[in-house]
């Protein structure tokens, strides 16, 4: 639990979901038994609805991890939608690479290494749905450099923008966490004040918002 919602809502929620099977199940365990951080299956079901409604062309996803969310926006979007995916660790792009390898999507995942906020700057294509899902501190950052990068109408999604509940108060903060959350409060204020975009904070998984273009 995140300490975003009771756990009885989450475990209802939760409940309701379809299981996934094949490669996302055995991902899901390999994750749980590594300790490695993917989006919850509640989060996973906000992407699969958002997707279906958007029908984008071109998705951006800035922290592939092992692929489990490339792989999830891949079965939920057009054979003719392209995802470009970054990673920094050289790890987790190897798994990655061969987790996709096995699903029919390989070659509509590209998977680009190295730290985001350079390869953001060496992009040139236009998308018309972002992922967040890397560091939460540089946030802010990522945003301001996928905006030129956004279609109009298009939408950004930020996972994990509450921070098990410590964004919302002060009463949950960790003394080293400090940093992060002072800089998702100013991400979030950002996001519902700029001009031209209209955002929401949604309180399932860690956190999610959705921000969208309109101009």
């Amino acid at each position: 639990m995140n300490q975003i919602n009771e756990e009885y809502i989450e475990d209802y929620i939760r409940s309701l979901l379809p299981r996934p099977n094949g490669v996302l199940e055995e991902l899901e365990e390999y994750a749980l038994d590594n300790h490695i951080p993917i989006v919850q299956p509640e989060v996973a079901q906000v992407l699969k609805v958002l997707l279906k409604i958007k029908k984008p062309k071109n998705i951006l996803e800035i922290g592939t991890a092992i692929g489990y969310s490339a792989i999830i926006m891949a079965e939920n979007s057009s054979e003719n939608c392209k995802i470009t995916t970054i990673e920094r660790r050289r790890d987790m792009v190897e798994k990655a690479l061969e987790n996709i390898s096995r699903t029919p999507y390989r070659d509509r995942i590209t998977i680009l290494e190295g730290e985001a906020e350079e390869v953001l700057l060496s992009l040139n294509d236009k998308y018309d749905f972002i992922f967040l899902d890397a560091a939460k501190g540089q946030y802010m950052d990522f945003f301001n450099k996928c905006i030129n990068l956004l279609n109009k109408d298009g939408i950004i999604i930020s996972d994990n923008v509450l921070y098990k509940g410590m964004v919302a108060t002060d009463k949950l903060v960790v003394r080293r966490k400090k940093t992060i959350v002072k800089r998702l409060r100013k991400y979030l204020s950002h996001i519902n004040e700029i001009q031209g975009y209209t955002s929401c904070v949604i309180p399932i998984g860690d956190g999610i918002a959705i921000t969208y273009k309109e101009e």
